[in-house]
């Protein structure tokens, strides 16, 4: 009795029904779109995933999100591999030789099968890759703390081929405040953050204001003297206080930036109902716990298991997925949208339709009903951040 009454006071099952329809079936020419385009999906977690747990995704594996033959199915061309950078070793130090490792797992990967996979340290690289074949491995890193506070690691890190900083993840760093962190010790960028954009701008590194407060977003919009992306965001608009989202007034600063937002697939980026679960599940076992302050793990797990089960989770739809796109280019044009699916970083919470990277024809199909173009599709894709990276290693080669 007291579960079942804990659990009512919890939201309602039917605000976090999911939206979901009908299976998508990609036609033939939304499939070869996807094959024929160059598509750029600027966050996957592969890395730490092979960190937590290798396996070879040279074939098909059992797990995860990614592998070849799910991505050569889907048409991914170049998924830029998420050098992550957990948020506690900014404290506990090993952030650098992290990256380091995680850096040579993408090595590894290319080098276990050369044949299907290739690095690509700049755009040029990707568009040979595409015409020989092979699937682009750039790399962009997932928080600036493996810079340490010093500039040379910038040029260490540019050398190994990372092609963007997230500058912060999910707590304030030496460089940034984060979307995330109730204390915002800097109330934007740090001084050194600061000095680092430039040096990020002068050596050809895209400057990535994913997981960064608003402050810190607007500090690196007045400094940066190339185009910034958000490398996995979605539109705070259709989920109201949501920080780590972008909001209406970001998303034009970003486009007369002349950058681009990739839209992360994450359900709780997408949905309010999604994005509100967790903090809903959390405090029903709160309240739990406080009725029953002597509960042993396996009465807490039971109470979980109930919870799950009387409140599915709500993953979001494709069609919602779009709406983040459709409200992006209103705001911002063509131009300035893409993809940044979040694939293998935020676990269980994938939209219907867009589970791994197999789904792309299914996004596609899903812009071409809503009446976008070939062109336009094709940037969206990849081309617009082709066309950010290319102006940022422009600019850098002229300083």
């Amino acid at each position: 009795m007291l579960i079942r009454s804990l659990l009512a006071l919890a939201i309602t099952t039917a605000g976090l029904s999911a939206s979901a329809g009908a299976i998508a079936q990609a036609s033939k020419q939304a499939e070869n779109l996807a094959s024929n385009s160059i598509i750029v999906d600027g966050h996957i977690d592969v890395p730490y995933r092979l960190e937590e747990k290798f396996s070879d995704v040279s074939r098909a594996t059992a797990d995860g999100d990614f592998d070849y033959p799910r991505a050569q199915s889907g048409g991914l061309d170049a998924p830029f591999m998420s050098i992550y950078i957990p948020a506690k070793l900014e404290q506990q130090g090993g952030a650098k030789a992290l990256a380091d490792r995680l850096i040579d797992r993408v090595e590894a990967v290319v080098g276990r099968a050369p044949n299907k996979f290739a690095l690509a340290k700049t755009a040029a690289d990707v568009r040979a890759n595409f015409k020989a074949g092979k699937i682009s491995l750039p790399m962009g890193m997932e928080n600036g703390s493996a810079i340490e506070g010093d500039l040379a690691n910038l040029e260490h890190f540019y050398q190994r081929g990372i092609r963007y900083i997230t500058l912060a993840h999910s707590k304030s760093n030496h460089i940034s405040d984060s979307s995330y962190s109730e204390h915002k010790p800097w109330q934007g960028l740090s001084p050194f953050g600061k000095k680092l954009i430039e040096a990020m701008n002068n050596t050809g590194v895209m400057v990535d204001i994913s997981h960064v407060s608003d402050q810190a977003f607007y500090d690196v919009m007045a400094i940066s003297k190339t185009p910034v992306i958000a490398s996995h965001s979605s539109l705070r608009y259709f989920t109201p206080g949501f920080e780590r989202n972008m909001d209406d007034a970001m998303l034009k600063a970003l486009a007369t930036n002349g950058g681009v937002v990739q839209i992360n697939y994450g359900s709780a980026f997408i949905s309010e109902p999604a994005n509100k679960y967790n903090s809903a599940r959390k405090a029903a076992l709160a309240e739990f716990k406080k009725q029953q302050p002597k509960a042993a793990q396996f009465e807490l797990d039971k109470f979980e298991t109930a919870y799950k089960q009387s409140h599915p989770y709500p993953y979001a739809s494709l069609s919602q997925v779009l709406d983040h796109f459709d409200r992006a280019v209103k705001i911002m044009g063509i131009d300035h949208v893409g993809i940044g699916s979040d694939y293998d970083g935020v676990g269980d919470s994938l939209p219907t339709d867009l589970k791994d990277v197999a789904s792309y024809p299914n996004l596609v199909q899903g812009l071409m009903d809503r009446d976008y173009s070939s062109t336009d599709i094709k940037k969206i894709l990849g081309e617009n951040v082709l066309r950010v990276w290319q102006q940022v290693e422009d600019y850098a080669a002229k300083n």
